[in-house]
């Protein structure tokens, strides 16, 4: 019981860090209704950022700081100079661009900086929290409790003025022209806080996994997570990052003693096909009905 409950506790918090990732493709496509592919990619750009001002001497806590920056720029860029040039285009060309840009990134980072894995030390110890016969992972506790707080500040963000701004954009574009919302502001903005949930996934999975092109890939489990929860979903990111987390703990602990291991991604795979068969808007996303 306690190897279950261990399990299911790891998971748990696995599935918060997922979260972070999937919360910048939230981010964007309820501000902008975007399906944003490159987030993997924005992930593993954001730990490089923070490794290489790190090496330069300067403190994790003030080269994430700079990260933040970097990242915000970073995400109003991508907006200006691509984004904004697929205006009016087919939904399918700008998702193609986004995961152009996931695939360009994917090999730039590695190829500037090195492909041997880098590592970003936050300070926190590498031994477990015991709790009986349970262990937990120091730096899944601490990533879990940024996950939480970052989903709670979005929740938060949406019910300003700004927020309701950028929802009236992925809603209408051309309604929110008509009334003096500046698109393409608004647009950049949910890019650069997409740049924001990039450094805090980052720096977390950065310090767990070390910062190599890996971190990319995940965009496979941060998808799983807004599809099970919603695309246009806040706390569909929450929900369905537990639940992605455990399953994805839980089932391969038990399994992947019988079957020889690598039923994790099986795992993903299923919550996503099965998701788009039942329940394609999500547990917690806006089902839109179209008269034809």
């Amino acid at each position: 019981m306690a190897y279950f409950f261990e399990l299911l506790i790891n998971g748990a918090l696995t599935g918060l860090m997922y979260s972070l990732v999937a919360l910048g493709i939230v981010l964007i496509y309820k501000s902008s209704g975007v399906p944003n592919l490159a987030q993997g990619a924005m992930v593993m750009s954001a730990a490089y950022v923070v490794w290489l001002v790190t090496t330069w001497g300067v403190p994790v806590f003030l080269a994430v700081l700079v990260g933040i920056v970097v990242m915000f720029i970073f995400g109003m860029l991508a907006e200006r100079l691509l984004l904004r040039k697929m205006v009016g285009q087919p939904i399918i060309m700008i998702v193609m661009l986004t995961l152009g840009l996931e695939i360009l990134l994917r090999g730039v980072g590695p190829g500037f900086l090195g492909a041997a894995p880098k590592q970003i030390s936050i300070g926190l110890s590498l031994a477990p929290i015991i709790i009986g016969d349970i262990f937990i992972n120091r730096v899944y506790l601490v990533g879990g409790v940024v996950a939480l707080l970052l989903i709670g500040a979005s929740m938060l963000f949406f019910r300003t003025r700004m927020g309701t701004k950028l929802r009236a954009v992925s809603d209408d574009h051309v309604s929110s022209w008509s009334v003096g919302i500046s698109v393409e502001r608004a647009i950049g903005v949910s890019w650069g806080l997409a740049g924001l949930s990039a450094i805090a996934a980052g720096v977390v999975w950065g310090s767990v996994q070390g910062v190599d092109w890996t971190l990319s890939e995940l965009l496979f489990p941060a998808i799983a997570v807004v599809i099970l929860g919603g695309l246009d979903s806040v706390a569909g990111v929450l929900v369905g990052g537990l639940i992605v987390g455990i399953l994805g703990s839980v089932v391969p602990g038990y399994l992947d003693a019988v079957v020889g291991g690598g039923t994790r991604d099986v795992v993903t795979s299923f919550i996503i096909l099965l998701t788009i068969m039942f329940r394609p808007h999500g547990i917690y996303g806006r089902e839109d009905i179209e008269r034809v």
